[in-house]
Order: structure tokens, then C-alpha cells, then sequence
């Protein structure tokens, strides 16, 4: 009897997992009965079985199984790519598109180091001069890309004090106020932008004055760099002549 008994157990089988999702379970037990694999059950409704395609006309999904009689569509492998239309201008594409690094990676970003009337009428006094390095030390703290954009002044608030004031552009009620308050609005700091016509009437004026461009611009870059301690001048080594017996040696 022990030797059966222990066949039969060695002949039972573990409780194997399924291999679908794991589902909430029901136990139905009776009072008097105590809780065993075979008293669980799924939730109603929770399984459903999969639907049989391919195999006849009577199962429903016998013939074409859901996906037509021909087409692009019916055949095996991949289908029409997301947002293809048939060959029309995509919706992705008729929409337009947003502004800011979606129209570029400089698109949106600022150009200005803005200020308002009412800064200079808070941080300034009257008969001072406003530049973009004082803005930066009584006005904003700015850093970056920005430390090397230009000033601008927009025309919010008022402005009662005489200020001079010197910037890359104005707008025209902040140059208005400036003005009607005794001040003097004067552009300043903004590199000219280059252009073919401009550059070639700068050649003909140094021409003109018997001097070359290309030595002008050197020098000009050479004083840029000294003004930054970023340059040096290195006087060549003079040579020394050659005896007699290195030159003989050599021979």
C-alpha cells in the first residue's frame, strides 16, 4: 500500500501556471469545504475564448478571415505605414507646423536684452548714462547667450528723469518718452551687418586712401586681441652665421 501510495503521488502533477495574463479569481467553497486548486475559477465574463479563423465557412471567419478577398491589406507582412494617406499630403504634413525650435534651433529665442521705461526710472538717476554693461550690474543679472546680445528699450512705464541713454534699438514711445523727459536716446553697441555693396565701397575708400584692406583687417584683428590679453608678439631669433669648420664638416 505505501509503495502504491507513493506512485500515486509521484504521478500527480503540479499546479502549472497559465500562460495567459493572470485574472482575478473566484473561490466558490462551501461552508463545510475546505479551499483546493479545483474550487478556484476565473471571474465570469473575465476569459473569453479566442475566436477560430481559417477554419470554414461556418465558424464565421472561415474564408478570408476577416480581411477581405484582396488588397494591399489582406496579404501577409506589413501593412500601410502610420499616417500614409494613398499617396494625398499627410495630415502631418497640410498642418502648420509650431514656432520655436520646431521652425529652427534659433526660432524664439531672444535678441535683445530688453529693458522698460519704468526700470529706468526705478534703477537710474537723473543725468546718468544707460548702457548695457550698466543694465547688467542695476537692472538684470545676464549671462551666456544673452551677455553678448545687444540693448533694447520697450516703452512700458514712464519716464520723468534726463537720461542718456544708449542702445541697439528703441521702440518709438520709449525714444518719444526719452526725448520728451530731456534725455537723448542714441544708438550704439549694434555691428553693422555685412553686405557685397557696403564691403566694396569700405575697398575702394582704403584703396582710395592708398592703403590694403586685407593688412588693414589684420591689424584690426591684432588690436582686438591685444584689448583681450590674448595676444603676444614673438620677435624672430636672428641666426647665427656658420664657422668655417661646421661648413667644412658639411662638405
Amino acid at each position: 500500500m505505501q509503495v502504491a501510495s507513493r506512485a500515486m503521488r509521484s504521478s500527480v502533477r503540479p499546479f502549472a501556471a497559465s500562460a495567459r495574463a493572470p485574472r482575478a479569481l473566484v473561490v466558490s467553497v462551501h461552508a463545510t469545504e475546505r479551499l483546493r486548486l479545483h474550487n478556484l475559477s476565473p471571474e465570469p465574463g473575465s476569459r473569453r475564448d479566442e475566436k477560430r479563423k481559417g477554419r470554414g465557412y461556418a465558424a464565421g471567419q472561415g474564408g478570408t478571415c476577416g480581411f477581405g478577398n484582396r488588397g494591399q491589406k489582406s496579404r501577409s507582412g506589413p501593412s500601410v505605414r502610420p499616417g500614409f494617406e494613398g499617396g494625398q499630403m499627410p495630415l502631418y504634413r497640410r498642418l502648420p507646423k509650431l514656432r520655436g525650435i520646431a521652425g529652427g534651433m534659433g526660432a524664439g529665442l531672444p535678441d535683445h536684452v530688453v529693458v522698460n521705461l519704468s526700470d529706468l526710472e526705478k534703477y537710474f538717476a537723473a543725468g546718468e548714462t544707460v548702457t548695457l554693461e550698466a543694465v547688467k550690474e542695476k537692472v538684470k543679472s545676464v549671462s551666456g547667450r544673452e551677455a553678448r546680445l545687444p540693448l533694447k528699450v520697450l516703452g512700458t512705464g514712464t519716464l520723468s528723469k534726463a537720461l542718456t541713454v544708449q542702445a541697439g534699438s528703441f521702440s518709438e514711445a520709449a525714444k518719444a518718452a526719452i526725448e520728451a523727459a530731456g534725455g537723448k536716446a542714441e544708438v550704439a553697441g549694434v555691428k553693422a551687418k555685412w553686405t557685397r555693396k557696403a564691403h566694396k565701397a569700405n575697398v575702394a575708400d582704403l584703396a582710395a586712401k592708398g592703403l590694403d584692406y586685407e593688412k588693414e583687417k589684420l591689424k584690426k584683428r591684432i588690436a582686438n586681441l591685444k584689448a583681450k590679453d590674448m595676444f603676444t608678439e614673438r620677435t624672430p631669433k636672428a641666426k647665427a652665421p656658420a664657422t668655417a669648420g661646421k661648413k667644412a664638416a658639411k662638405k
